[in-house]
């Protein structure tokens, strides 16, 4: 009597699992989804901009003029410990280019928001100014030293479009 029992054990939870699996693929199909969207949503960072604009207490960077299909995906200011901005961005080609910017000494900044770059002692030119080339193991970086504050645009992308997002930085509103 026990194994009979067992065996209707066994084919009941096996027949439950065919009518969940049933059921599953129904919703599936029934509910829309696209396979090819971006999971990742464009962020719209003007308000936090300017909010941070009227706060920091050095003109903050932000890229004007981008060419198409650059997507901004992330934005923060943290207004005490070193005042920082963040403004996180997909180029065209779906590489991770930021712009961080802060009163932290440069010294121990750079190398936390570049994942360990390093100063390869080699200067670019870009827009007029002279930004220090840092290079690692995931991010490479350029970096401006202003009187008030670091700006460091840094990512996964190559370093041309390092240098096309900050040709892009404005300060002014």
């Amino acid at each position: 009597m026990a194994s009979k029992r067992g065996k209707q054990t066994v084919r009941d939870m096996f027949l439950s699992m065919l009518v969940i699996t049933a059921v599953a693929g129904v919703v599936y199909i029934f509910i829309p989804h696209d396979d090819k969207a971006d999971p990742l949503k464009a962020v719209d960072y003007r308000v936090e901009l300017a909010t941070a604009r009227r706060a920091a207490p050095y003109p903050v960077a932000a890229p004007d003029g981008l060419p198409k299909g650059w997507k901004p995906t992330s934005v923060s200011y943290e207004g005490h410990n070193g005042a920082g901005w963040h403004l996180g961005f997909l180029d065209p080609d779906g590489r991770y280019v930021a712009v961080e910017q802060s009163t932290t000494p440069a010294k121990k900044y750079v190398p936390q928001v570049s994942r360990q770059a390093e100063d390869t002692g080699r200067t670019q030119r870009v827009a007029g100014e002279e930004w220090q080339r840092w290079e690692g193991p995931k991010y490479d970086a350029l970096v401006l030293h202003g009187k008030d504050a670091t700006t460091v645009v840094t990512g996964s992308a190559p370093m041309e479009r390092l240098a096309e997002m900050a040709a892009a930085l404005r300060t002014d509103s």
